[in-house]
Order: structure tokens, then sequence, then C-alpha cells
């Protein structure tokens, strides 16, 4: 939030928020410095935090803003370094088996105020998964944390350099001890890494898991049920709509924001619904959406109508909603295509489906998605795309079905896929 970097369309503010939490006021806050300080535009990014695009010359006005709502610590390398996701459901969902947000705010506490890891790099990212049904589990992070039973107790495991969905664990340590692991893990990497070295997976590729974690200076229980355990995936989707809630009679209640972005009347009468109906705080979730936590379960329907007439997208049958695209050419010098105009009229094209099936992005990096969707729309100029289908024994994208396609030929092809090969 403190270091604003430069892109094609002006300066770009990145709000790294507490577990993606926010607060009805601090989003009037980000609202007002869209309007103020720059283009208007704000992003929910898949990280579950918001972006502010377009920044003129008139940064440091923002910057005070931000910073006075509450929105980060005023030290610019304790900012960097605060990069912890969590479920946009914890502390509420039913199938949790813990609530994370103690032991996030601990950690956050310590990655803001501890010296030596601001060493790390401001892309060095720690998840932490309560065992929700709601939860991005495909990001890779450079040490991820999940819950599983043991003895009757709850306890950590945790890896490095992938992601609860795909990855078995190297270990467990008691729940109680998660604060000194996730330390323990940042100090051993810190130890080891050259600084070229700046993510968990650079070092993977010289030292082994196992030697890692025989540093860490922790009893780490490395037995059969904890090695042959694997995390129970979640569906997608949930994250439109509502969401029922472990507490009786309560909802969270969500809308994705079309292609990413916000405007800041969205984000405003959001934080409004947050403060009349809801507990006035809002989680950003990895999927590029809003959700509200603690409705009434009577106050949905009312909750979902009003969010839908402020622009958000809060159901599967919206077509928009099925599409994922970066910045784009108007806003990225690496970009090939106008990724965001062209999903716009591909939506017209295709039909319903599963939320965020499709990804369309402007260059190889991917800034849009952090893992494959079932379906990517790689861009090779204005208007024309390389069509990937999702492969779990490819990297990247997946496998290559088609070249140079149109958007018409795309909207075709992709609905000529079943279903079940693409919505899944």
């Amino acid at each position: 939030m403190l270091r604003i970097v430069q892109a094609k369309d002006g300066g770009i503010c990145r709000i790294k928020l507490a577990g993606g939490a926010i607060s009805a006021d601090q989003a009037d806050a980000v609202a007002a410095g869209a309007e103020h300080f720059s283009a208007g535009e704000i992003e929910a990014t898949n990280r579950g935090n918001l972006q502010i695009r377009g920044i003129g010359s008139e940064q440091a006005g923002l910057i005070q803003m931000l910073l006075a709502s509450g929105l980060g610590p005023r030290d610019a390398a304790g900012d960097d370094v605060r990069n912890l996701m969590l479920s946009p459901t914890a502390g509420v969902d039913p199938l949790m088996l813990f609530d994370t947000r103690p032991l996030a705010a601990q950690v956050l506490e310590s990655l803001e105020t501890t010296p030596r890891l601001h060493e790390l790099s401001a892309k060095f990212a720690v998840q932490m998964d309560g065992g929700e049904g709601l939860a991005m589990l495909e990001h890779h992070h450079d040490v991820w944390l999940s819950p599983l039973r043991l003895d009757d107790e709850i306890w950590l495991a945790f890896g490095l350099a992938g992601c609860p969905a795909d990855d078995s664990p190297l270990g467990a340590v008691p729940l109680a001890q998660g604060h000194e692991l996730v330390l323990a893990v940042l100090n051993r990497f810190l130890d080891l890494a050259r600084p070229e070295q700046t993510r968990m997976r650079h070092l993977l590729l010289e030292q082994s898991p196992t030697d890692v974690v025989a540093g860490l200076g922790l009893e780490v229980r490395a037995d059969s049920s904890v090695l042959q355990w694997r995390r129970k995936t979640t569906t997608g989707g949930n994250y439109l709509g509502s969401y029922p809630q472990q507490q009786a009679g309560m909802s969270a209640v969500g809308g994705a924001a079309p292609l990413g972005r916000l405007s800041p009347g969205m984000l405003r009468g959001a934080a409004s619904l947050a403060r009349t109906w809801g507990d006035g705080t809002l989680r950003v979730t990895p999927w590029q959406s809003l959700l509200l936590p603690n409705i009434a379960q009577c106050q949905v329907d009312t909750v979902l109508s009003e969010l839908a007439q402020l622009g958000l997208l809060c159901s599967a049958d919206e077509k928009l909603a099925r599409l994922v695209a970066c910045t784009g050419s108007d806003g990225c010098a690496k970009a090939q295509a106008d990724t965001k105009g062209d999903a716009r009229l591909l939506a017209t094209l295709l039909a319903s489906g599963a939320p965020a099936s499709v990804h369309l992005s402007a260059c190889p990096r991917s800034c849009a998605l952090a893992h494959a969707a079932p379906a990517t729309l790689l861009a090779q100029s204005p208007g024309h795309y390389d069509l990937y289908l999702r492969d779990a024994g490819r990297p990247g994208f997946g496998s290559l079905r088609a070249r140079n396609l149109t958007l018409k030929e795309a909207g075709a092809l992709l609905d000529a896929r079943s279903r079940s090969t693409l919505d899944d």
C-alpha cells in the first residue's frame, strides 16, 4: 500500500487486507480514495485483497487516507510481507475445524513487527486453512497449513511450495504450536535461502523438504496418519448468493465483482448493506468477490437483491460470472489483447456455466488467476486467442486445444465442450 507501482494506466495501490476482512468504514475510505486520487477503478484480487488503479501524481494523500482508516501498518517493509490467506468464511463456516482468525492475528503481528521477517519477498505467502467448506485450496503458497484430527485433537498439517488441494503434508504440529510453526518455517527459509532465492520453491530446488523440516527445532509428527492424510476438496461457486453459517439463522451473502472490477459506488453500497443488515464488515474472496457475513436468514433475499442492483454478480446463471480476465491492454504494457472488453463480448456468446470456468489472459504471466482454470484463452493478438484446457498432467494452463481463435470461434468451441469436462 505504501509502495505505489506504475502501470500503463497509472499507479497501482495494493491494499493487503488482514485475512481478506475489511470494515465498512474502511471500504468507504477505499471508495473515497479511488474517487479522489485515481480514475475510480478498484479491483478485487485473487489473493483476497483490493487494489486501486489509475492513480495520478497525488499519491501521498491517498496513502494517508488509507492509513488513517487503519488499513495496514505505517512501515512499508511490514506491509510488504502481510501475505496471509484465510477462507472468506473463517469463523463462521459450518465445516470449520477451528477459527483461524486468532492464530492469523498472531502471525500478522509477527510479520508486521519482526525486522528479520521483512527480509522476505513481498510475494512470499502463507495460507492458513481451518477446514472450511468455502476455501480456495488450489493457490500455491510458500507455506500452507490445514487442520486434521489426531487422537481427538486438532493438529495442523503443513506443506511447502504447494497447496492443500494437491499436496500431501510434510508433517503436523498441535494447533497450539501453529504460531511457533509458522515463525520457525519463515526463519528456516531465511537461514537457508540465498538472496536470489525469494520463494520457497526456489529453495527446494537445492534443499529437500525433509532437510528444511528437520531444522525447525519443533517436534513434528510425520507418521502415516499425517503423511497419508489429504484435505477434502470443496466445490466452487458457493461464493455467489448465500452461504449458510455455523451460527443458527445466519448466512453470508456474496456477489462477484464483474471481471474483478468494482466501482466506488459498488464498494460503498456493499459497505452500507453490511452496516444495515450484517455486522459492519465485508470479506474479499480469492474469487474476486465480496462476502457479507452475519446476515439474518430472513434478510438474505433483500441483501442479494440490493447487491445485484449495485451491479455485482450474485448467481451462476449470469454469464459474466463464468469469466475471469486480467487487466488487458488498457492498463498493462505487456498485454496482447483487451481481455476485459473481449470477456464482455465472449459472455454474450457463451451459455451459463460454472463460475469462473473460463480465464482470459493477455500474456503468459496469468496475473488474474493463480491456478489453472478449466479453460484458458491466452491472447496472441487483439481479438485472437489460443485455447487451453486444464490437464493435471501438464504444467501451466494445461493442454493446447486450438490456436489463434476469434472470440466467436472460441465461444463455439467452449460451448461444444461437455459441461462435465469444462465446468467440473
